[in-house]
């Protein structure tokens, strides 16, 4: 009267399951400790030796060094990646206003070109009209 006790872990699905589950908590904890690889080279307000020795607690005691970290400096690591962000979005906007800077005319200076254009023959009177009323409706 010996019969066989399967458990959960022995159907091939949950064994699955379970595998995927460790390989994903894996990946996290490698793009967390990435991350708090960068975070230390990025935070200014630590001294060379902090930067190292928050490297060595890392490396040596890989777990319990990102546990402390993440608890002792984790929410002014969420500001310092928000205070990247920002600079770079300035930096960002600054080359594109100064690439584009050319490019952006006023209505004024485009309703002297469209009066120059119909001077020179270049575009009639009708064309001249359509072109100055569409110029005023759009600095509306």
């Amino acid at each position: 009267m010996s019969t066989a006790t399967y458990l959960a872990y022995d159907f091939p699905l949950l064994s699955t399951f379970w595998a995927m589950l460790w390989f994903f908590l894996w990946i996290l904890w490698f793009i967390l400790l990435f991350r708090i690889v960068v975070d230390v080279f990025r935070d200014d307000g630590l001294s060379g030796w902090a930067k190292a020795g928050w490297l060595v607690f890392v490396i040596v005691l890989p777990f319990l060094g990102v546990l402390v970290y993440v608890i002792a400096r984790g929410k002014n690591m969420g500001r310092r990646e928000i205070a990247q962000a920002r600079a770079q979005q300035e930096a960002f906007d600054s080359y594109v206003r100064e690439t584009a800077g050319g490019a952006t005319a006023s209505s004024a200076d485009e309703l002297t070109k469209l009066s120059a254009l119909k001077e020179s023959g270049d575009i009639t009177e009708d064309e001249f009209r359509r072109a100055k009323d569409l110029i005023l409706t759009e600095t509306r």
